[in-house]
């Protein structure tokens, strides 16, 4: 992880390798998601999509604000709906609207970002 076990500045949020992969995870998700069936636009599609853009808003929030034991538990937070997502993904794959190739990119990238995001939370925690 490049610079990223220290509490970024306010703003900096953006230079974070792990902001940035959830960021791309997320387009992908609206992808994705935008071609399963109209009739699951606010149940699962919805769904995916939120805990999806959870993930790269909650690396932001509270950056630089209140201090390391908030945006550890924003990390937190993050990585809660990284797991939602990962789930809500098996269940779209389990019903028919995710083919496993997708899957699996789509399972790839939330692991990366899951093992950033835990490695970033146990350096700020050891910080403490």
């Amino acid at each position: 992880m490049t610079g990223e076990p220290s509490l970024p500045r306010a703003g900096k949020y953006r230079d974070l390798l792990v902001w940035q992969k959830s960021m791309t995870l997320v387009t992908a998700i609206y992808n994705e998601s935008n071609t399963w069936p109209r009739t699951e636009q606010f149940g699962l599609v919805s769904q995916t999509q939120r805990a999806g853009v959870s993930i790269p808003a909650n690396i932001a929030e509270d950056n630089g604000r209140n201090g390391r034991k908030e945006y550890v538990h924003h990390l937190g937070i993050a990585r809660g709906s990284l797991h939602e997502l990962e789930t809500l993904l098996e269940i779209a794959h389990n019903i028919g609207y995710v083919q496993r190739e997708p899957l699996e990119v789509l399972s790839d990238q939330c692991s990366e970002i899951g093992r950033m995001l835990s490695g970033m939370i146990r350096s700020l925690s050891d910080q403490q």
